[in-house]
């Protein structure tokens, strides 16, 4: 038997895991849950050997879910987790496995109606393998495709993080300050950045400026264009 604990908030989607796991005959659910602590409370109590969670959990219903599997990678390194998930987004996949794949599994909650895929990864996991979901794996290649694609793509990385600083009206002189530069090393990487993304030279520098944290906030990485807290900056 494999041991199992659910963390899953809705309550419809959690009955539904209970029966496909108790239909399996070769399954043990010790425990479910509805948030990231009572998920991590319940295991430390029962020792489970894969944790099935949701991603979106009380209280804040952003990352709960990854964020426990990162904590129990680190904590309970043998411990598999299967991620349930409505989205098949490419930053939440490359979350889970930015620490590697071992153990664990991520699944679209809409192929879960087939018991057969759920059950499997839950074994999988528990032997150390992992398992994605076909749909991510399709979402995550079109990403790559689309960001080799992006005029972005020639940048550096620091040239990247300076871009997004500018796309958050932030001057030369604040950049340098928020990433311990020098003014001077700060103009470089602009003039450079405005090289690479070829923008016109008819118009001021200022408008190519502009154009180029446009660029940015159309083209950049998934968190591109939002604060700390996710919020969209102007």
């Amino acid at each position: 038997m494999t041991r199992v604990v659910i963390a899953e908030d809705d309550l419809l989607v959690r009955e539904g895991i209970l029966r496909v796991l108790a239909a399996a005959g070769d399954v043990e659910v010790l425990a479910t849950c509805g948030d990231r602590d009572a998920l991590l409370a319940a295991v430390d109590r029962h020792l489970p050997d894969v944790v099935v969670t949701d991603i979106r959990m009380p209280p804040t219903f952003r990352d709960e879910g990854l964020e426990a599997a990162r904590l129990l990678r680190r904590e309970r390194p043998d411990l598999g987790v299967v991620v349930l998930s409505a989205h098949a987004d490419p930053a939440y996949a490359l979350t889970l496995l930015e620490d590697g794949s071992r153990g664990r599994a991520y699944l679209l909650k809409e192929h879960v109606a087939r018991p057969e895929q759920l059950v499997g990864a839950i074994h999988e996991v528990a032997r150390g393998g992992s398992v994605i979901d076909p749909a991510v794996v399709e979402a995550l290649v079109e990403d790559r495709v689309r960001s080799r694609r992006s005029p972005l793509a020639a940048l550096t990385p620091r040239e990247l993080q300076i871009l997004g600083e500018i796309a958050q009206g932030r001057s030369n002189a604040a950049i340098a300050a928020e990433l311990v530069l020098t003014k001077r090393a700060v103009e470089k990487h602009v003039n450079a950045i405005l090289a690479k993304l070829a923008l016109p030279v008819q118009d001021e520098a200022v408008d190519r400026r502009v154009r180029a944290a446009l660029l940015y906030l159309a083209n950049g990485p998934h968190e591109a264009g939002a604060d700390r807290d996710g919020a969209r900056v102007a």
